[in-house]
């Protein structure tokens, strides 16, 4: 059944148009079982995952796999590739030409193919046409690549399910579709040892002999600093042809120059790690960038209360902001879970990659990047004021558990107040942190900033 991680290769592929993959499938058994119970309660099931995560590899794989295990689709898998369609009223056209291939696969000659292509799409409206086709069938439509088109993808999606009752779809998106009855499953980065059993599989393909083991530290950093996604992974394992595992670490800094070897096969927008990226600027309205790249002066993330208090500004109230964020993690673009701190815990982070992109973003938007780093210095000095009270008193495990939390960004507003030689807030800072060193035994971090403030200050005995 859907619920078990099916085995390959024991049954014929199922009918549809799924082509052949060239490159061997890493890491996401567990993936496609968790899909096959989905689809085995939902008929609409949408991948949601950042650019570059593997979304559409996964749907196709998860598809055959449980096709050939009796999926319920006697009809067959097909797929619907959305990514070269630019305008929404083709979706239905581009959904009719892929299933319609069914019923010209049965004649041979070319032109009497199309032929009945064109009399399977002669209605005006296609939308009607591929209901018509897909109304008595049980199918699995795979919808990929929603996100350019997401209101027309949902307007097939939901015409298909209410009028076809065998059909169920399996779409792939950086957002959510929004049809009754959609079910999510996010898609995740690789975890640590597939993401490096994908690195060494590419590389080898790359650079015959090539071996994880010979410098595992120097995988081992690549994999984690590309966030684990598969695409960033394989755009680094090609680069392998030319540097070795250690210089492509070292060079990581510069990713979006780096990482420009896709396969020439691919669209134009997965050649490229900046053009994954770029994909996903294009599709955001003006407050998204602006929320996005001001995101970018956190380290190690941020709570809903400091993304309100240093992404909001005249233009952008706190309400604001907190719609925006909400839709920055539904298109795929920010990472949001629960934290450490209870109920009101809840972290937002971006992945490196992301987050070095959107810091480029910032750079160019002239005098934003210095206000914004200016907000984040002003919330985290008045966070750390505010908690050192606390760590002398009743709620000290509370306070001490925030600032370990915070650890990162109040180390990144330490070094912004003392590369803008801001004295004043330096030494606020450190004041108002020197408790939680001394509680942590930190007393080489103590003297090195209380070093930095005596640095920049005057000499009181001059």
């Amino acid at each position: 059944g859907r619920g078990q991680a099916p085995a390959t290769g024991q049954a014929p592929p199922p009918e549809g148009n799924l082509r052949a993959r060239l490159t061997s499938f890493v890491g996401r058994e567990e993936d496609i079982r968790v899909i096959g119970d989905d689809l085995a309660r939902a008929r609409l099931v949408t991948l949601l995952g950042a650019g570059g995560a593997g979304k559409t590899r996964l749907s196709q794989e998860a598809a055959e796999a449980h096709a050939r295990v009796g999926g319920g689709w006697p009809d067959g898998v097909w797929f619907v590739g959305l990514a070269p369609v630019d305008d929404a009223e083709d979706v239905a056209q581009a959904a009719l030409a892929a299933v319609g291939a069914r019923d010209t696969k049965l004649r041979g000659a070319a032109a009497e193919e199309l032929r009945v292509l064109a009399e399977l799409t002669s209605d005006s409206d296609p939308l009607h046409r591929l209901v018509e086709h897909c109304g008595r069938r049980r199918m699995l439509i795979v919808l990929d690549n929603c996100e350019h088109l997401v209101d027309a993808a949902a307007r097939l999606a939901e015409e298909l399910l209410a009028r076809c009752p065998g059909v169920q779809v399996l779409a792939t998106s950086r957002e959510p579709l929004g049809v009754p009855g959609e079910l999510l499953r996010p898609v995740e980065p690789l975890p640590p040892e597939p993401a490096l059993q994908l690195f060494a599989d590419r590389g080898a393909a790359a650079r015959p002999g090539f071996r994880v083991e010979d410098d595992l530290p120097a995988a081992t950093e690549i994999c984690r600093r590309l966030d684990g996604l598969p695409l960033a992974i394989e755009l680094a394992a090609a680069r392998l042809r030319l540097l070795s595992p250690r210089q492509i670490a070292d060079r990581l800094d510069d990713r979006f120059r780096l990482l420009t070897s896709g396969s020439r096969t691919v669209l134009p927008r997965q050649q490229t790690l900046r053009a994954v990226v770029d994909w996903s600027w294009d599709l955001l309205d003006e407050g998204e960038r602006t929320v996005l790249r001001r995101l970018s002066v956190f380290a190690g993330g941020c709570a809903l209360a400091a993304a309100e208090a240093v992404c909001a500004d005249g233009r952008l109230d706190a309400l604001d902001v907190d719609a925006l964020l909400g839709s920055l993690v539904d298109k795929s673009l920010v990472v949001a879970a629960p934290g450490d701190l209870g109920a009101d815990g809840m972290r937002y982070r971006l992945l490196e990659t992301v987050a070095e992109y959107a810091a480029e973003r910032l750079a160019e938007a002239g005098d934003d990047k210095e206000a914004t780093e200016r907000r984040h210095l002003t919330y985290y000095r008045e966070l750390a004021r505010t908690t050192e009270p606390r760590l002398r008193g009743r709620g000290q495990r509370a306070a001490d558990r925030l600032l370990s939390t915070e650890h990162e960004n109040l180390h990144t507003a330490l070094r912004r107040a003392l590369a803008a030689g801001e004295v004043g807030e330096l030494l606020c800072l450190v004041h108002a942190l020197s408790w939680y060193w001394q509680l942590h035994d930190l007393r080489a971090e103590s003297r090195h900033w209380s070093g930095a403030v005596a640095a920049l200050g005057p000499d009181p005995f001059a």
